[in-house]
């Protein structure tokens, strides 16, 4: 996987891309042990949830030198769904798509149900990855469990962030 990485021309569209994108200029690999403390840095550093943090299965979105620019995972759920997550881009690579070389190949390796948790402003970002929102009744106890304490914790400190639950087919 190393080399100049383009998503294949089919998706070009589908996630709404430009038809002639430059190359992009960095590389995608799995995450060694040595990395794990940089996840950390880098999820904490992007203020999303950091639980769940196993280096074993990130991808990691890595610079021509070498150095780590963004991340993320399928996490599993003891109920056996399955979840997008710790999705992050360093600040001064974000708008490349970094983010969406990530996602696609996450998608592409995980082909089946999916959901995810993100902030509702996201949610039209998903939207272009197929993921669409799920109403609560339709959560798993796991995401009824996290939108119920969000929500919550939303209420005690006065957040106007809304947590979206999505899932994707």
């Amino acid at each position: 996987m190393r080399g100049h990485l383009t998503p294949p021309p089919g998706w070009l569209k589908w996630v709404g891309m430009e038809t002639n994108p430059q190359p992009l200029q960095f590389s995608l690999r799995p995450a060694t042990r040595a990395e794990a403390a940089t996840i950390r840095k880098i999820i904490s550093d992007a203020n999303i949830n950091p639980l769940g943090l196993n280096w074993q299965r990130f991808m990691l979105a890595v610079d021509q030198a070498g150095n780590i620019i963004g991340c993320g995972q399928i996490k599993p759920h003891s109920d056996g769904t399955y979840e997008l997550a710790s999705i992050a881009v360093l600040p001064e690579w974000r708008g490349r798509g970094v983010a969406r070389r990530i996602i696609l190949y996450l998608l592409e390796q995980h082909p089946g149900r999916l959901y995810l948790t993100c902030r509702a402003q996201l949610g039209s970002l998903y939207r272009k990855f197929g993921f669409e929102p799920i109403e609560e009744k339709e959560m798993t106890p796991y995401f009824r469990r996290i939108t119920r304490m969000v929500r919550i914790f939303n209420r005690i400190i006065r957040l106007p962030d809304r947590l979206l639950v999505m899932g994707r087919d």
